[in-house]
């Protein structure tokens, strides 16, 4: 296997997908392998098709393979960088084949991936860490009572991503086609009382030492729910640094770090919260978060002077080294404004 000093290192990067995020995981994938090139990374695209084959290059090509033939190609690469967001990817489910066939990968592990995934499970961790949740009920196909819902609520399917089937509901008339929205998404729902904030991300970075790195923190500024219309359809302002005085920018950074950690994170992962007048409240964990340029992860760290060719190349650095005990002490640093 090659080393990042040497002159090549031979990186797989993934994208696509059998989920919702199919689209916004080929961005990902595209724009990170075009950033990658020219440099001493020798990129192999590769594409999960929404029907679950593996292709060569940055769509689905006329020659699909097995996936006894993803591993194979796998196998043959130093790295893997898997920008998979959603199920059969961001939960864990690539890292468990990368794992399998024995290769490094950037980002989180099988437990941490699945446990992120689940928004359920996630508020359960926070909780339990102390930190603020906003009220909820988890609703399945055998249990959808919602006689004792008090509205507004948001609905939303408990394992999918960029905002698909996320639903702000505020008259109970509009309660049954929220969720069928979500429960279209998945087996299992979450209904959430409305928690009134400021979003605030922030992300958080883990080095191989067993040190943190927290980037700027970015604020998403729009009107009403931040969901799959206002992502990607140019209506909401992100703004980096957020504006917040040291205490909370103190506290919010403190919580993600803990957060991360609870969940067992690897990687950079993308914690997001409401900043509401009695505190930070947990909205999700993103362990594959979008990662284009104009993705939040990356703004967040350019703000702080690391560009997208150099996160990139911290991360696949990282990744090469993981496999080195991580040592205790865990210090938090803080880039620079």
């Amino acid at each position: 296997m090659t080393s990042p000093t040497t002159t090549t290192t031979r990186v797989a990067v993934v994208g696509g997908g059998t989920s919702s995020e199919h689209d916004v995981s080929l961005a990902s994938a595209a724009a990170a392998a075009d950033a990658l090139r020219g440099g001493p990374w020798d990129v192999v695209p590769l594409t999960i098709g929404r029907d679950g084959s593996w292709h060569h290059g940055a769509g689905e090509g006329e020659h699909p393979f097995d996936l006894s033939g993803a591993v194979r190609v796998l196998s043959g690469c130093d790295v893997v960088l898997p920008l998979v967001h959603g199920r059969g990817g961001e939960d864990g489910t690539l890292a468990a084949l990368c794992e399998l066939a024995g290769v490094p990968h950037v980002g989180s592990g099988v437990g941490a991936g699945a446990i992120a995934m689940d928004k359920w499970v996630t508020k359960l961790v926070a909780a339990d860490l102390g930190l603020g949740v906003a009220p909820g009920r988890l609703l399945t196909a055998a249990d959808q009572a919602t006689d004792h819902l008090t509205l507004p609520v948001v609905v939303k399917p408990v394992s999918a991503g960029s905002s698909h089937g996320v639903t702000l509901v505020h008259r109970r008339e509009d309660l049954d086609g929220a969720l069928r929205a979500a429960f279209a998404l998945g087996t299992r729902v979450l209904v959430e009382d409305l928690v009134v904030g400021r979003e605030i991300d922030v992300a958080v970075l883990g080095r191989p030492d067993g040190s943190r790195v927290v980037a700027p923190a970015l604020e998403i500024v729009c009107d009403g729910v931040f969901d799959a219309d206002a992502k990607y359809g140019g209506e909401a302002d992100f703004r980096v640094p957020a504006s917040l005085d040291p205490a909370q920018r103190a506290e919010l950074e403190n919580a993600a770090v803990r957060v991360y950690d609870a969940l067992g994170c690897r990687g950079v992962a993308r914690v997001d919260f409401f900043l509401t007048v009695t505190g930070p409240v947990l909205n999700e964990v993103n362990t594959i978060p979008g990662f284009t340029p104009a993705s939040q992860v990356p703004r967040m760290f350019a703000a702080a002077g690391t560009s997208y060719p150099e996160l990139l190349a911290m991360l696949l650095e990282d990744a090469l080294l993981e496999d080195q005990p991580l040592r205790a002490g865990r210090p938090v640093a803080v880039l620079q404004r």
